[in-house]
């Protein structure tokens, strides 16, 4: 498995080498300031209901979501970026992403080969026992990670990150491969997530109490599903949030924006997680 590990550092490190800077906004050295680290104090507008899917192009203020499988989500922007989170080398989408984080807890959150042309590759995971340290802007994204440990056939120190991701004013977090509650220290790092994607599995990563006390720590918007292929997994999960509301979404595409997200926390099942018992909703 550590052999894996490095080989994975070593085909993506030399991957990463050929990518071209262009897309990167930001100068060596230069970290961007992060609006999602701001205590948070919007109001939403009376009456403006979640949107599901875009009417043509995205607005600017817009983002769209959809689940490509697994622990992979991938966040449009309106300026044509395709970020693939714990990107595994495949998505349903068959256009390729153009920002490519990934996890490594085991073979599935990442790829031997990410191709060039996908654009930035953002490994979770740091090299010689330092933690990756992530802060760049591309076009209208800005990406940070924040890292956790990995708890599994001992630990990794800072083997995993949490991907933030600020575009069009909303803050969106991947927690990858979670393995342990997230302390205040990561919570200050991490700051306000609008849209939270969170692993569902109840074993392999957080257990459904853990889950749901973080959640209701972190009080985000959206909550997204993810590692829902095991068995019994998602509905368990939803057992245990019991009194947050669910809604099923029937489009590809979840857009949203700040003046649409909804009022109180609530999961959201796109196609692909969304097999739940409709009376979930």
């Amino acid at each position: 498995m550590f052999r894996l590990f490095a080989a994975a550092t070593v085909s993506i490190a030399a991957a990463i080498a050929t990518l071209t800077p262009a897309a990167a906004q930001s100068a060596p050295g230069f970290r961007p300031p992060s609006t999602c680290l701001a205590v948070a104090d919007y109001l939403h507008d009376d009456g403006i209901p979640v949107q599901y899917a875009a009417a043509g192009k995205l607005g600017q203020y817009e983002v769209a979501i959809s689940y490509e499988g697994h622990s992979m989500y991938m966040i449009e922007t309106a300026s044509g970026e395709r970020i693939v989170t714990d990107y595994a080398g495949y998505t349903t989408d068959p256009r390729l992403p153009t920002l490519v984080p990934m996890n490594r807890a085991h073979s599935s959150p990442y790829t031997l080969n990410p191709a060039p042309k996908n654009g930035p590759v953002l490994p979770g995971w740091g090299e010689d026992g330092a933690p990756a340290d992530h802060q760049l802007e591309v076009n209208d994204v800005l990406v940070r990670n924040v890292t956790t440990d990995i708890l599994r056939f001992g630990t990794v120190k800072d083997g995993n990150s949490i991907f933030i991701f600020e575009v069009a004013g909303l803050c969106s977090g991947h927690l990858g491969h979670l393995h342990h509650r997230l302390t205040d220290e990561h919570i200050a790092k991490i700051g306000r997530l609008d849209v939270v994607m969170i692993p569902v599995d109840g074993g392999l990563t957080l257990s459904h109490d853990a889950a749901r006390a973080m959640l209701d720590q972190l009080r985000s918007s959206v909550i997204l599903p993810m590692h829902v292929r095991f068995a019994g997994a998602l509905p368990r999960f939803l057992q245990h949030l019991n009194g947050y509301p669910v809604r099923t979404i029937s489009e590809r595409q979840l857009v949203l924006s700040l003046r649409t997200l909804p009022k109180t926390p609530t999961i959201m099942l796109l196609p692909g997680v969304s097999f739940a018992p409709r009376y979930f909703e």
